[in-house]
């Protein structure tokens, strides 16, 4: 897949502020500042389509980008920063499990984890809830450029075993430093809106 176009389409609080359901979604899920903003400008090829922020929280909405007219990247407010207050992160917490929940074109969602650490037990919870809603099953490494080519496959089996992954279930390195690994993560997202497609064609 080549993305060619990308624009901001909509920023989201509620429910009624969503985009209408009309094309396939794939969101992004991870802790503040597991680094959900530079992969989007690194997939689309933009510096500044989503705003990279060294203040972790930043992000406090869900927001909306439409790629190639086709398809929406879903970026969802990051989780698990302490100098966030109690109500403000259960506000975020409650917005996006309705979103995950009720969003009937949502077809995955990407959980983002820094491959320099074990998951946390949010990112644990995380995908426990991903799992028993049916959209698991990928897991993108941030910040591989900051473990060595021998350490990889280390940090790799952490995630694994942290998180419980079957083997089906894939664990994608991505640098948006060194711009590596997100040919990979390209195509994957390829194949999943393909199947969507092929699904949806059966079922007419």
């Amino acid at each position: 897949m080549i993305i060619k176009k990308s624009e901001i389409e909509t920023v989201a609080v509620k429910k009624s502020q969503y985009p209408p359901a009309t094309m396939h979604e794939i969101a992004f899920a991870g802790r503040s500042n597991v680094g959900k903003s530079s992969l989007l400008n690194l997939l689309t090829g933009r510096k500044s389509l989503a705003r990279v922020s060294g203040a972790p929280g930043k992000t406090r909405t869900i927001n909306f980008y439409k790629i190639n007219d086709s398809f929406r990247i879903v970026d969802l407010p990051g989780y698990g920063y302490a100098k966030v207050s109690k109500s403000m992160s259960e506000g975020w917490g409650e917005m996006m499990e309705k979103y995950l929940q009720e969003r009937e074109c949502l077809l995955k969602v990407l959980q983002l984890v820094d491959i320099r650490h074990a998951p946390s037990a949010q990112d644990v919870q995380m995908y426990e809830y991903l799992r028993h809603y049916g959209l698991d099953g990928i897991v993108v490494a941030t910040k591989a450029d900051k473990v060595s080519r021998n350490e990889l496959p280390k940090c790799i089996k952490t995630i694994r075993q942290t998180l419980n992954l079957s083997k089906d279930d894939l664990v994608i390195p991505v640098s948006a430093l060194k711009k590596t690994g997100y040919e990979d993560l390209l195509d994957v997202l390829d194949a999943l809106l393909e199947a969507a497609d092929e699904q949806e064609e059966t079922l007419e």
